[in-house]
């Protein structure tokens, strides 16, 4: 599949877009560590060149922090299209400013910055609207285009697919269109904080507002994994009078139920999912929220189906979502899919006249000043409650498997390079993935 989809993109060339994604490289020659993709369950870390000014509107970082996301297990095992051997992955990151293209009027080397996951241009329609995730310029995949219809954004570090820019699990990245696409981060703000508004934060807020969590609702999550905690809170925020969290892994499930107080479901051992909520809430759920993965099939259909590339996606989260949500209910996909499932009930949607969702790639640009300034810097919303671990840059392929396995009930790692601060108080310290389990 992967090959074929590479062959597709070769043969359909690239669309003209605002930036592009080579680099170029430092005339002293010189490199950094950063993780590189080699084939399913094959990432390793590498000496790469650091990147130039390629553009007049780039920004070099020197990445202070970087991190480890749940869709970055759909590059690992390969189930992406357009990977190539040596992609740069990474798309949650920030840092300090090291060098500046001409164009860049608003930064200043040294400045801390966090970087949205999306390379928005600034000028299109979408931008205009800061809906930066539909930028129309800055991805030139002419394979999303035709699978589509359209394209997303460029991504940082996701594939050929998104663009092919190189990400941000690396001592630097290239930040094109800098200017646009920087957030200053205030000297209060520690790292562990300001990170997570590259992505989580964002994702996670944009899937409860596009939804539409309502006071007094009673709410259901799928997938108690960062984003899935990250819209708990949020939703509880919105005044959410009852969650119900969904999940099988027993950290998640504590954490979600010991810290944020809501109620959990585990369904390894209420298999019937739907059954289950419906004992629990007769009457249906006001919204569902799915903030899962479509890489685990859970029925032995949906397995036997991925493993013959009949499908990519599976269908089971949305199909329990739409039944366990009341006539006239809201469903709402934020967990990251990418092609195709079978099997969807497309009956009882258009029966029950649900309102299933697509939330998109959340337009980060629409959402991170908002949560900086009215929840971050008032403590209203303190991100560092799922941040569980620590580890170094060169633990990153270690790190990989132990994410893909949910070891040492990790959640969320804060991942440093030679250029990072020490951690904040009350934040995890360094620890070596290998070393995990044997305190």
């Amino acid at each position: 599949m992967q090959a074929a989809a590479n062959a597709v993109q070769n043969s359909m060339g690239e669309m003209p877009t605002a930036v592009h994604p080579q680099s170029k490289s430092r005339a002293d020659g010189s490199t950094m560590k950063s993780l590189a993709w080699f084939g399913s369950q094959d990432v390793r870390i590498v000496d790469a060149p650091v990147p130039e000014i390629t553009e007049p509107d780039d920004v070099i970082l020197k990445v202070t922090g970087t991190t480890i996301c749940g869709s970055d297990l759909h590059l690992y095992h390969g189930e992406i299209v357009a990977l190539q051997k040596g992609d740069i992955l990474g798309h949650e990151f920030m840092g300090v400013v090291d060098r500046i293209g001409p164009n860049i009027k608003n930064l200043t080397i040294g400045q801390r910055v966090v970087s949205s996951f999306q390379i928005a241009c600034g000028e299109c329609k979408y931008c205009k609207q800061k809906l930066s995730s539909f930028c129309d310029r800055t991805n030139p995949s002419t394979l999303m285009n035709y699978m589509y219809g359209h394209r997303d954004a460029g991504f940082f570090g996701y594939s050929h697919f998104t663009g092919g820019f190189a990400g941000g699990q690396a001592e630097y990245v290239r930040v094109p269109k800098g200017n646009v696409n920087l957030l200053a981060i205030p000297d209060g703000v520690p790292d562990e904080q300001a990170l997570y508004l590259s992505d989580v934060l964002a994702t996670s807020y944009h899937c409860v507002m596009d939804t539409g969590i309502e006071q007094g609702d009673t709410v259901g999550v799928w997938g108690l994994g960062p984003i899935g905690l990250c819209v708990v809170k949020w939703a509880l925020l919105k005044g959410a009078k009852r969650i119900i969290g969904i999940d099988r892994i027993p950290e998640r499930l504590q954490l979600a139920s010991e810290k944020l107080g809501i109620e959990t479901l585990d369904f390894s051992v209420h298999t019937d999912v739907v059954k289950r909520i419906q004992e629990i809430a007769p009457g249906g759920l006001d919204v569902t929220l799915d903030c899962g993965t479509f890489h685990q099939p859970k029925t032995l259909l949906h397995k036997l189906e991925k493993a013959l590339m009949l499908e990519t996606d599976v269908s089971e989260i949305v199909n329990e979502m739409i039944v366990c949500v009341k006539k006239g209910g809201r469903c709402g996909i934020i967990g990251a899919y990418a092609g195709f499932a079978n099997h969807f009930n497309i009956g009882a949607l258009m029966e029950k006249g649900v309102r299933l969702i697509g939330n998109g790639q959340a337009p980060v640009h629409k959402w991170w000043k908002e949560i900086l300034e009215d929840y971050i810097l008032t403590g209203k919303f303190d991100p560092t409650f799922m941040v569980t671990h620590r580890v170094s840059l060169e633990d990153f392929p270690q790190l990989y498997s132990a994410f893909d396995k949910r070891k040492d009930g990790v959640v969320k790692v804060f991942v440093e390079t030679k250029f990072s601060n020490p951690p904040a108080p009350g934040c995890p310290k360094l620890s070596r993935v290998d070393d995990w389990g044997k305190m």
